[in-house]
C-alpha cells in the first residue's frame, strides 16, 4: 500500500503565513529599521537634523559624563525596584482577600481598579494635587491640629521620585489584583479541600501550592508592570516635570529633552540606545530560560 507523503512542513497553515506578511514587512522595516536607524545615528554628532558625521563613541561619552543622566538611570533603578515588588505583592494580597469571598466585592473590585482606567497624566494631575503640601495632605492634617505634620515628597529632591512611586502604585495595583483573582479563582476548590483536609496551614497553601501554579499570571503581570515603569515619564512630566531641579528625571524624559529641546538628536539617540540594551540584557536571558528550557525538555 503506498504511503501518502506528509506535506512540507513550510506548507503547513500556509495561507495564515501568507496572510502575515504585511505585518512581519511592517515589523521589520518600522521596528527593526528603526531600531537600526537610531543605533547607527547614535554615533554621529547629529544635531537639529540627522547627518552622518561619525564621531565613535563620543556621544556615549558625553552621556555617561552627564550629571542628568546618572541621575535618571538611579531614579529609574529605584522606581522600577519598588514598583515591581510592591505592586506584585499588594496586588497578590488585595487578590487573596477578595478571593474570600467578602460581600461587596464587586464594588471593591471597581474601585481598585478605576485608577487603572485613568491616563498617566491624569494620575499624575491628581496625585501632584493631594501631595501638594499647600492643600493636599500636609494642608489637612495640619488643620487637624498637627503643625508639625511635614509631608511633601514632590517638594523634596531627596525623596521625590518616592512621591512618584505613589502615583504608580495606585495606578497599576488595581489590574495585578485583577489579574491575580483570576488565577486564584482558576485554582481547583479540590486543592484548596485538600489542604484543609492535610491540615496545611493557608500561607504554606499559597506559598508552595498557589503561586507556582500562578507563574503565567505573575509572568503576565511583571510585563504590565514593566511596560508601566517605562512609561513612568508621563507621570514625571505631570507631578514634577523633573524638578525640583533634575533631582526627579528619568532616562525617556532625558531622550525626549536632548532630541526636542537641546535639538541634539546624537545625545537622544544615545541615551535611546542604551535604554534598548538595557532591556536586551534583561529580555534575553528570560526568555532563553522561559522558552529555550522548554525546547530542550520537549
Amino acid at each position: 500500500m503506498a504511503v501518502t507523503a506528509r506535506p512540507a512542513r513550510w506548507h503547513r497553515n500556509l495561507s495564515a503565513k501568507i496572510a502575515a506578511i504585511p505585518m512581519i514587512a511592517t515589523a521589520l522595516v518600522v521596528f527593526v529599521g528603526g531600531t537600526a536607524w537610531t543605533v547607527v545615528y547614535s554615533f554621529t554628532n547629529s544635531k537639529l537634523l540627522p547627518r552622518e558625521k561619525f564621531v565613535g563613541l563620543d556621544q556615549y561619552e558625553r552621556l555617561w559624563g552627564s550629571a542628568k543622566w546618572l541621575i535618571s538611570i538611579q531614579n529609574l533603578a529605584i522606581y522600577g525596584a519598588f514598583s515591581l515588588v510592591f505592586a506584585l505583592v499588594v496586588g497578590f494580597l488585595l487578590a487573596a482577600l477578595l478571593d474570600q469571598k467578602i460581600r461587596f466585592e464587586d464594588t471593591f473590585r471597581t474601585i481598585f481598579l478605576y485608577p487603572f482606567a485613568l491616563s498617566f497624566i491624569v494620575t499624575g494631575l491628581a496625585w501632584q494635587w493631594i501631595l501638594n503640601p499647600d492643600f493636599g495632605i500636609q494642608a489637612v492634617v495640619r488643620g487637624m491640629g498637627f503643625e508639625s505634620f511635614t509631608f511633601d515628597p514632590l517638594y523634596n529632591p531627596d525623596i521625590v521620585i518616592y512621591g512618584v512611586l505613589i502615583a504608580g502604585l495606585w495606578h497599576e495595583t488595581g489590574l495585578i489584583m485583577c489579574l491575580m483573582l483570576a488565577g486564584l479563582r482558576g485554582i481547583d476548590e479540590d486543592i484548596w479541600k485538600a489542604a484543609r483536609v492535610d491540615g496545611i496551614p493557608m500561607w504554606k497553601t499559597y506559598l508552595y501550592i498557589v503561586i507556582p501554579m500562578m507563574r503565567g499570571i505573575f509572568v503576565t503581570a511583571v510585563v504590565l508592570i514593566a511596560s508601566g515603569i517605562i512609561k513612568v515619564y508621563d507621570l514625571i512630566v505631570a507631578q514634577t516635570g523633573g524638578g525640583p531641579g533634575i533631582s526627579s528625571e528619568v532616562p525617556a524624559k532625558y531622550v525626549y529633552d536632548a532630541m526636542f529641546l537641546s535639538q541634539n538628536l546624537g545625545q537622544g539617540f544615545a541615551a535611546s540606545t542604551m535604554m534598548l540594551l538595557s532591556v536586551i540584557i534583561v529580555v534575553v536571558p528570560w526568555a532563553y530560560l522561559e522558552f529555550g528550557g522548554k525546547a530542550r525538555r520537549v
